[in-house]
């Protein structure tokens, strides 16, 4: 599966199929092949009324829980990674290390490492996502995606980037650290 910037699952239905593709495709209204900073809010303001059951502007906890095991449980951290449809389970000798070792949640499968994309939206930690934090979180996603600073982004950066992100992981997960040696907390998005 793919998790968008906001949290959105999009799950393939064949192994040929891209994920991400496919929330770009939807985010990226005009078709101009740029995703700009009011699309990814209408985008994110499209999937917060898909959350907000009741309607009230507030993703509040039951909301938050049926994101979590209804919508995309695929975020729950003891989930095990899912495989795409089709795709062989891979056998105990043949299996390769994880890539996705050090990431949690959302963020294997994500642009961005963020293992729960819904809740860290809620800026004043009241556990209630309403719509302005909602559009807030787009706008600051968007900017962390905008690695170029041009204002839109092409597929291909969104590409270059989660490619990155998994050799980021891959490499970390492959080197040894020593207690106390100081490294990027890469828990959450990516370090400044």
């Amino acid at each position: 599966p793919f998790i968008s910037p906001m949290g959105e699952p999009y799950r393939a239905k064949s192994t040929a199929e891209d994920t991400m593709a496919n929330w770009f495709q939807r985010a990226d209204a005009d078709r101009n092949g740029w995703l700009t900073a009011a699309e990814m809010s209408a985008d994110a303001a499209r999937f917060f009324d898909r959350l907000d059951r009741d309607g009230n502007g507030a993703i509040e906890p039951e909301e938050m829980s049926y994101y979590e095991w209804e919508v995309a449980p695929e975020i729950q951290v003891n989930a095990r990674p899912r495989r795409a449809p089709g795709e062989a389970k891979p056998t105990k000798e043949l299996r390769p290390r994880d890539p996705n070792a050090l990431l949690q949640g959302a963020a294997r499968y994500a642009l961005l490492n963020l293992p729960q994309p819904v809740a860290s939206a809620d800026s004043d930690f009241d556990r209630d996502v309403d719509r302005t934090e909602f559009a807030r979180a787009a706008q600051h996603r968007f900017t962390l995606l905008d690695v170029q600073s041009r204002g839109q982004i092409p597929y291909a950066d969104l590409v270059a980037l989660r490619t990155q992100l998994l050799a980021d992981a891959a490499k970390k997960s492959r080197r040894r650290v020593r207690p106390g040696q100081d490294e990027d907390d890469v828990r959450i998005a990516t370090p400044l």
